[in-house]
């Protein structure tokens, strides 16, 4: 019974807020979209700049010059903790919409950009190391961010028509509740996105290096 309602409420969320997600997910898209296309309009300088960056960091992890897995971890999940509760934050203010749009396209301009640069700069070799190093994680925090996105512009809205235009009959507390629990329960994703990323990504990261470069 506990399963079929928990399967009932994600139902009854996903339908309610389908154009929300639908919109979030484009969103997000045009963003990895506008992040390779800025790495084509980065003068060479530029892209050589990053590239010696890239060299030594790369040198670090084949010789294993990385930080502690643990601190990784605890760095990783803090900045995915910190970026979910923003948007949080911003779910319960009028004005927070336009910036929870913003980040979403963000977080989408950083993911299209740093697989672009490597991709551009490395051919087949960076595709690899994106493929280990950047997507894995992503599978898990790629869906985690538009849920929360998507859950935060929704409450958003709610707010605007409990407040404005007195569309909504239904007492704003308890759905308040179901907002901050789903981006509890979404946010206890962080932490494997957070493992994988510390203790297994440098593992891969170092492999193909060693191999491909």
């Amino acid at each position: 019974m506990l399963k079929m309602g928990l399967r009932e409420t994600i139902g009854v969320h996903i339908e309610e807020n389908r154009p929300i997600y639908l919109f979030t997910t484009v969103l997000f898209l045009i963003g990895i979209v506008f992040g390779a296309i800025v790495v084509n309009s980065l003068s060479l300088t530029q892209k050589h700049d990053l590239y010696m960056y890239l060299s030594l960091f790369f040198g670090q992890v084949s010789e294993g010059q990385v930080a502690n897995s643990s601190e990784m971890f605890s760095q990783s999940f803090a900045h995915y903790a910190k970026y979910f509760g923003l948007m949080w934050i911003l779910g319960l203010s009028i004005v927070g919409l336009p910036v929870i749009l913003v980040l979403l396209f963000l977080k989408g301009v950083v993911v299209g950009f740093t697989v672009g640069f490597l991709v551009n700069q490395i051919g087949m070799s960076g595709f690899f190391l994106s493929f280990v190093s950047i997507m894995p994680q992503n599978f898990i925090l790629v869906p985690a961010f538009i849920i929360v996105g998507t859950a935060s512009v929704s409450f958003c809205l709610k707010m605007i028509r409990q407040q404005f235009m007195k569309k909504s009959s239904q007492p704003i507390f308890p759905q308040f509740i179901k907002y901050s629990l789903l981006i509890l329960c979404v946010g206890a994703a962080l932490a494997f996105a957070s493992a994988f990323e510390a203790y297994v990504s440098p593992t891969l990261m170092k492999f193909v290096i060693d191999n491909t470069m």
